[in-house]
């Protein structure tokens, strides 16, 4: 891959990072109720779904994907339903107070890595829209005359490091203001509701949406 391409892949790569979605209100909602350092939990997973949506297009199998209405609204619904379900987990979780000021969330019970893991792999898997985006976009930095794998091996780690960079450094970080409002029960269920209904309105997208 020449050096202009690569840049041009770096510069789409930061504008779709960038793009608020469900990835975005997950990390936020993490680095609000774990903290900015165990966010990467939520990210790492994020950023697997990412590889997977990759190796789906260079599979062929994002293009039978695309082309079934079927299977695209069975992937569409099941994301849909997830979406919602962690919506409404949030909106009903109980608030956990921290004695701790300068950190809001220090004494809160902690949600384990693999946990995050998990949720951030299925938040961002969940999308058919994502393969079929990256259906779209990927063969715009593929060469068939040059080696495959280096090529969809330069994708996959651009695309990763500019959306950790992007979720830790950007979405992540920006959650840290709201960490005060945290510190008591009102504002964190406050934050709940709100970060809960996000994901529920990111999920009537995904679902309504075509």
């Amino acid at each position: 891959m020449s050096s202009a391409l690569w840049g041009t892949l770096l510069a789409a790569c930061i504008v779709i990072s960038f793009t608020p979605g469900a990835g975005a209100i997950n990390t936020m909602s993490n680095a609000l109720s774990q903290g900015w350092r165990r966010s990467i939990w939520g990210i790492i997973g994020q950023q697997l779904a990412l590889i997977v949506h990759v190796i789906i297009v260079a599979a062929g199998v994002g293009l039978i994907v695309s082309q079934s209405e079927l299977l695209f609204n069975i992937i569409r619904y099941a994301g849909a339903a997830y979406l919602v379900y962690l919506g409404i987990r949030l909106i009903l979780a109980k608030p956990t107070l921290s004695s701790t000021d300068d950190d809001p969330v220090a004494d809160a019970p902690s949600e384990g890595r693999w946990s995050m893991v998990r949720r951030g792999l299925w938040v961002n898997l969940l999308n058919p829209k994502a393969i079929v985006f990256f259906l779209a976009f990927i063969p715009q930095f593929v060469r068939l005359d040059q080696p495959q794998l280096p090529q969809y091996l330069t994708i996959i780690v651009t695309t990763i490091a500019v959306d950790i960079v992007v979720m830790w450094g950007f979405f992540a970080a920006a959650a840290r203001p709201f960490r005060r409002l945290a510190r008591s029960e009102r504002g964190q269920r406050t934050l709940n509701i709100v970060f809960g209904c996000l994901f529920i309105v990111v999920a009537a997208l995904l679902a309504l949406v075509h």
